[in-house]
């Protein structure tokens, strides 16, 4: 047993909160305060001080997996590699590299993200790669790669929140996802700031701002266009910025003026006067922020709804400019880092372009084989899922749980189990996993060390604080071994540093370039923020580079320097409610589970405090039903039918529904959702759906 305090970090959330572990007797670790990281100074939600408990040889997976006789039975780690080995070498054989699928995981570390996209492209040489992480931040990455030219959730640090006058909060309810993190805004309000809140329910998170605004789902596009028409109307426009730092306003500013106030409100159900007083509020202050999360982002438009916002941003001067920007809130523990390094259908590390032939030049010398033989972009990850049992015939699943996580997931869970061949790496037996032919378990956070990249764009190490039990192997090693049976004998390293030392020189020169970034800074300066360069003077080495918390402080990541203005027009979601599906659906998620609650769902404490799926309704919507407190509803959409008992509140809108969304079986809330994609994040319309409403007989 060690006897040093180990400090590391949260498997769960993009805020990535730091923590001590002590050790324990029994082989276990204790979580205790670690107050000296600025993210959450000490503090935890129920989620990270209850991590622990999955680490329990009771909840966890702790031998290989292999399906005889239609039955998952322990097995050896070479009989279960090579059944996968044999599985993907098969399928390629007889039906092409592209017949392989990956599916990675937005809490994968920046080292395994990056060799699983590695991985896919030089062993298997297939382009059907994405990652769940496609579901969560992808359309805010979409908008400000065109407004900005560059991706990172946070442009600034969150300690810059405080000190800013005004922050609008775009669909986050904080309070439960991020509970650390709502300190921030406490602080702002406490400084003098004000808080506006948009969310089409009265969260507690919307409790704390000092104005909320509850659109109709799926709206939010509307409502951005209509706070940018009032802004131009009451002659709020920072017209030198616009002049001196952008391009591209008039055509925006025209697409924002056929949005008037009365329009917006009939389409929003937000009253005139409240939009009024959000601009005012907004503008006032010098210095001001957008933050979006889930909510607009996860439309079928969502990209253009993030574009909006961002324009609200740049027509008032609020971008680039100290304590003011936009920010996206990611969602996963490392849904940033995993996204910049390869996990992505369309992306090599470095958030390079896999279309771009200098990008492919500089990560095939890396890697040591010629670009050429580098696939093109491949699926998203709901049309890869989608195409499960047809053109892809075996998957490598590693760390996502579709069958409870992805939309319509009642077809999802059909086009797994069509598959000739699943292999699943995860801690826990998920229901993903109980549906694989080979299941290895892996490795947990406290029991390997790696980097993640948290929402303000901060790289951390985590370090291994215990051994892991006997049995147990890295998702490192499982890529090493498989890669090696696959005929690829080097270039797949098990040690996390030495893979994180090939991930700065394949990052070198991208937009999101880690090549002045070692552990050893990591450890000594509690993160760096990316984009932190080697410096070009051949003298130099890394460590020279101080990272980059804060930026387009002096010009944007675009070719000019200027930022872009990007004109958008409201437009339906992709389901609008009608006579037989007259309510809209909203889902989310609650405080004491976590995503598809493939773990957080064995956890006893957390179990107590969330211990199933609920329905949501205004009491107009429950007294037209005839349905009660705790009473079963069934919600049924075109893709499906969940059941779950009424939780009957005047905090949600009388036209709308929310369910969480962690759990599966009958109260699975993806059976309901909409895969309607974004045309251009591919991001599926989570946030609304019509529903209808019924009473279940006892």
């Amino acid at each position: 047993m060690q006897n040093t305090v180990t400090p590391t970090h949260c498997p769960y959330c993009a805020l990535q909160c730091g923590m001590n572990l002590t050790p324990e007797q029994d082989g276990g670790v204790t979580v205790v305060e670690r107050p000296d990281f600025p993210v959450n100074r000490g503090a935890l939600c129920g989620k990270g001080r209850t991590a622990p408990a999955v680490l329990s040889s009771s909840v966890r997976l702790t031998s290989p997996l292999v399906r005889n006789a239609g039955v998952l039975k322990p097995a050896t780690w070479d009989e279960a590699l090579g059944r996968i080995a044999e599985g993907l070498s098969r399928t390629r054989a007889e039906h092409g590299p592209d017949a392989c699928g990956v599916f990675g995981g937005g809490g994968l570390t920046n080292e395994k993200a990056y060799t699983l996209g590695k991985f896919a492209r030089v062993v298997l040489g297939t382009s059907q790669i994405d990652y769940n992480g496609r579901f969560c931040m992808s359309s805010a990455a979409a908008a400000g790669t065109k407004a900005f030219g560059l991706d990172r959730g946070l442009p600034f640090p969150l300690e810059d929140i405080p000190k800013t006058g005004c922050v609008i909060l775009v669909g986050s309810n904080l309070a439960e996802t991020m509970p650390p993190s709502l300190r921030f805004f406490t602080e702002l309000r406490e400084n003098g700031g004000t808080l506006i809140v948009i969310d089409p329910r009265r969260t507690k998170t919307a409790e704390q701002a000092d104005l909320h605004l509850a659109p109709r789902p799926g709206t939010d596009l509307a409502l951005a266009l209509g706070l940018l028409h009032l802004v131009v109307a009451e002659g709020r426009v920072d017209e030198e910025y616009i002049r001196e730092r952008t391009t591209g306003w008039e055509d925006a500013r025209a697409a924002a003026m056929a949005h008037w106030p009365e329009y917006v409100e009939r389409i929003t159900g937000v009253h005139v006067p409240q939009l009024r007083e959000a601009v005012r509020m907004f503008c006032e202050p010098e210095a001001a922020m957008v933050l979006t999360a889930r909510g607009p982002e996860q439309q079928s438009k969502g990209t253009d709804t993030v574009g909006a916002w961002i324009n609200l941003c740049l027509a008032t001067g609020r971008a680039g400019r100290p304590l003011s920007g936009y920010g996206c809130l990611t969602g996963q523990g490392n849904g940033q880092g995993g996204r910049e390094h390869g996990q992505k259908a369309d992306q090599l590390p470095g958030y390079r372009k896999l279309t771009d032939p200098a990008a492919r030049q500089h990560v095939a010398e890396v890697w040591g084989v010629d670009p050429d033989s580098l696939p093109g972009p491949g699926r998203s990850a709901y049309e890869l899922l989608d195409a499960l049992g047809t053109d892809i015939r075996a998957l490598l699943l590693m760390g996502s749980n579709p069958v409870v996580s992805a939309p319509r997931a009642a077809h999802v869970e059909e086009r797994i189990k069509s598959l000739e061949f699943l292999a699943v790496c995860d801690v826990v037996l998920s229901e993903t996993a109980a549906l694989a032919d080979v299941v290895l378990p892996v490795t947990q956070w406290a029991e390997e060390t790696g980097t993640t990249t948290n929402l303000e764009g901060r790289v951390l190490l985590r370090r291994q604080a215990i051994t892991p039990p006997d049995g147990i192997r890295s998702d490192l090693d499982v890529m090493h071994e498989l890669a090696d049976r696959l005929g690829v004998e080097k270039g797949f390293p098990t040690d996390p540093e030495e893979v994180f030392e090939e991930l700065r020189r394949a990052s070198a020169g991208g937009p999101a370039d880690y090549s002045g970034i070692t552990y050893r800074r990591l450890v000594e300066e509690n993160g760096v923020f990316w984009p932190c360069p080697i410096p070009a003077d051949t003298a130099a080495a890394a460590g020279d580079h101080p990272g980059t918390p804060r930026l387009f402080l002096d010009r944007f990541a675009t070719e000019d320097g200027r930022a872009r203005f990007v004109p958008v027009s409201h437009r339906a979601t992709a389901e609008e409610p009608d006579d037989e599906y007259p309510v809209l659906l909203t889902t989310g998620r609650v405080v004491a589970q976590y995503q598809s609650g493939a773990q957080t769902r064995r956890v006893d404490e957390l179990n107590a405090a969330a211990p199933g799926p609920f329905v949501e309704l205004h009491p107009r919507l429950a007294e037209r039903l005839g349905a009660a407190e705790g009473d079963p509803v069934a919600v049924v959409s075109r893709r499906g039918r969940a059941v779950a008992p009424a939780r009957i509140t005047t905090t949600i809108r009388p036209d709308t529904v929310f369910m969480p969304f962690h759990w599966p079986g009958e109260g699975r809330a993806n059976t309901l959702t909409n895969p309607a994609l974004d045309p251009t994040s591919r991001m599926p319309e989570f946030k609304a759906c019509a529903v209808r409403l019924e009473t279940v007989q006892p």
